[in-house]
């Protein structure tokens, strides 16, 4: 796949033309997916196959929390209570004692309960079964619209668990490298980021091919597109990013020629 036209070469930099349009960003989207595939391997396949409830309990664990404390926190629920419903029934202090290893258990105990009581109210039970046969569109609107769902816990459960549905979940990682090479503004929160970053994506892709968006994107931001000090110098995106290119350049000596290698 070629460089997306919005993309050219300028001397020691490759600033990305302001703004893209839809297009020039689709495009981009596209090359960076190819380029990550390449060093992360495609098709990744999925972390674990949970129940949509049991997705959407973990999710719900995991905000601001790293994942090896929220996945114990999720078997410490399933090993002091016998179900879901059990979880629900509880006082909350005994959730909250189960859920101790997570950021803010005092605040996610009664909001996870809160969860729980508004799927039995709306389904007359705890189970969220009916979400198999919905467009992924429509299961989405149904999850965004219980009590503490935002579109991440709601793409997580859609593209996670069993379900396996067509949804781009978006973490603070896949979110700040999808900023640095302008994909999105700097000043579009994570939230909103979801519709934005999925429409970018081809409509014939399936499942699997927007999970793998989702890992790419995830590990390179982990592995290599830092909060702090990113590797740009080994990124296999940085013609494609000019925040990248302008930190290049700024730390690179005077009269150096800082196009990068051809292999990275």
């Amino acid at each position: 796949m070629s460089k997306p036209a919005a993309v050219r070469r300028a001397g020691a930099s490759a600033p990305l033309l302001r703004p893209l349009a839809h297009a020039g960003r689709a495009a981009l989207a596209l090359e960076a997916h190819r380029r990550l595939c390449a060093v992360y391997g495609c098709p990744i396949a999925y972390f674990h196959a949970l129940p949509p409830l049991d997705e959407l309990v973990s999710s719900l664990l995991s905000h601001r929390t790293r994942n090896a404390d929220s996945a114990r926190a999720f078997r410490a629920l399933r090993d002091r209570f016998p179900s879901w419903e059990a979880v629900r029934d509880a006082p909350v202090a005994d959730v909250e004692r189960a859920i101790a290893g997570v950021t803010w258990p005092e605040a996610k105990a009664p909001a996870l309960q809160r969860t729980l009581f508004a799927i039995t109210e709306q389904r007359g039970g705890l189970d969220l079964d009916h979400l198999a046969g919905m467009d992924a569109q429509v299961a989405r609107a149904w999850l965004s619209a219980l009590p503490g769902v935002g579109p991440k816990t709601a793409a997580a459960v859609l593209s996670f668990s069993e379900l396996r549905g067509r949804a781009l979940p978006v973490d603070s990682h896949h979110h700040r490298v999808a900023q640095r090479i302008g994909l999105i503004p700097r000043s579009l929160p994570v939230g909103p980021s979801h519709t934005v970053l999925e429409a970018l994506l081809p409509p014939e892709w399936d499942a699997q091919q927007v999970y793998d968006h989702h890992e790419v994107f995830m590990l390179h931001g982990q592995r290599c597109c830092f909060f702090r000090s990113p590797a740009c110098g080994r990124c296999v995106l940085l013609d494609l990013c000019p925040e990248g290119e302008s930190r290049r350049t700024a730390a690179a000596p005077a009269g150096e020629n800082n196009a990068p290698s051809p292999e990275l």
